[in-house]
């Protein structure tokens, strides 16, 4: 396909509008990191510990890897379409839940539930790809994320004041209400883009090998995985720096919360504007670098003794930017190596990004105690984004030595 597809909105029988993509993703990335403000007045509520609660993070990324497994062969044996209205009806059930578990444990049953929500974000990557080729979607995916970056910039930002004016639970009331525009949108919008289908469902999984063989994949899926860690190392650990290491309320914490959002959204641009001119690979390598880089910064400002919570939370911005320019490009990357398994593409290299993420948003909770400052966390975030500049040099080496016949 070297061409886009006839869209009209609100038409189930064309491809989805890149709205509803938008949509699709965004509900994903706000039930990730709304309710971060509130973690403090959580902990009180449920009478636990921090560290418990902060599970509701590292558990939410935990199952969100596990079914990432899953999502893409359903996806691409049965459709977008059915796979995406059901994981809607899923997320109301379980995020009432949350709304009237009575206990921290039922209360983080339920969140691990919410996790469903996922399906959104994955396949928004796939339908990109069934829609569009190569450089194409890489662009295209810069531009439906570009539009998903708002929501995570003022989701915590909204979820702080939220919970002074009314208390944590309204952050989830407004995701019930999120789900309920989802379910409708997707039935109304959402025309099926998955139009090759495997024989059976068994035939999908018996497919992973061929992608876990592949060299590249593993290059792009590791590049992903590494860069977007420094983030999720970030979702778990800055709540605590912002609220117990520099005393900020709820609200001015999801404020400066938002930070990595402002240079999300300036990465996704800047890869819709210009992945099609220089290629998926040079973006990458910039992505790469500039995370790093700025991670390495706040570093040096740490030792300088000129840490604040304004110069924190401003050098986040790069990993922000870093993972705009990395994460569409490389799943385009991933897509690309096989194009016939768009949806278990999208599907595992999810799973090993937010598995990773899952991994490193515990360790971070649980390496910052309130004598231990920002530094763990400046540290697990800088080797993190450092083992992406590595990753995507490998990449670079394999392309070489393809083009070379090797």
């Amino acid at each position: 396909m070297t061409a886009r597809p006839d869209v009209r909105f609100l038409d189930r029988t064309t491809p989805p509008h890149i709205f509803t993509l938008v949509v699709f993703a965004g509900l994903s990335a706000l039930a990730m990191n709304v309710f971060l403000p509130s973690l403090p007045s959580m902990t009180a509520y449920f009478e636990a510990e921090y560290s418990v609660m902060q599970l509701s993070v590292a558990l939410y990324l935990a199952v969100n890897a596990a079914l990432q497994v899953v999502i893409g062969p359903v996806s691409d044996r049965f459709g977008r379409r059915p796979v995406i209205l059901w994981s809607a009806v899923l997320f109301l059930i379980f995020t009432l839940g949350c709304l009237v578990a009575p206990t921290a444990e039922l209360f983080l049953a339920c969140r691990m539930g919410q996790a469903v929500i996922v399906t959104g974000m994955v396949l928004s990557r796939a339908i990109v790809r069934d829609m569009v080729p190569g450089d194409q979607a890489a662009s295209m995916i810069g531009y439906v994320t570009m539009g998903m970056a708002v929501v995570p910039m003022i989701g915590p930002a909204i979820g702080g004041v939220l919970d002074e004016a009314f208390g944590w639970q309204a952050n989830f009331v407004m995701l019930f209400l999120g789900g309920l525009f989802v379910l409708w949108l997707s039935w109304a919008d959402q025309g099926e883009t998955a139009t090759a289908r495997s024989s059976s469902f068994a035939e999908q999984f018996r497919q992973y090998p061929e992608l876990l063989t592949a060299r590249r994949f593993w290059g792009y899926a590791l590049t992903a995985a590494f860069c977007s860690g420094a983030f999720f190392a970030y979702l778990g650990g800055a709540p605590f720096v912002g609220s117990e290491v520099y005393g900020l309320t709820p609200a001015v914490l999801g404020f400066y919360f938002g930070a990595p959002a402002l240079g999300y959204a300036a990465g996704n641009f800047f890869t819709g504007r210009y992945a099609v001119r220089y290629g998926i690979n040079r973006m990458l390598a910039w992505g790469t670098l500039l995370c790093a880089g700025g991670l390495g910064l706040s570093l040096v400002v740490s030792y300088a003794g000129l840490g604040s919570a304004l110069a924190f939370f401003g050098f986040m911005t790069f990993v922000g930017l870093g993972n705009g320019m990395v994460l569409p490009n490389a799943t385009a990357g991933m897509l690309s190596v096989r194009p016939h398994l768009a949806g278990t593409a999208s599907g595992l290299g999810g799973a090993i990004m937010i598995g990773g993420g899952a991994a490193l948003s515990a360790l971070a909770g649980a390496m910052l105690t309130t004598g231990s400052g920002a530094l763990p966390l400046q540290w697990i975030m800088f080797l993190t984004a450092f083992a992406a500049v590595l990753s995507m040099a490998y990449v670079l080496q394999r392309e070489r030595r393809l083009r070379r016949g090797a």
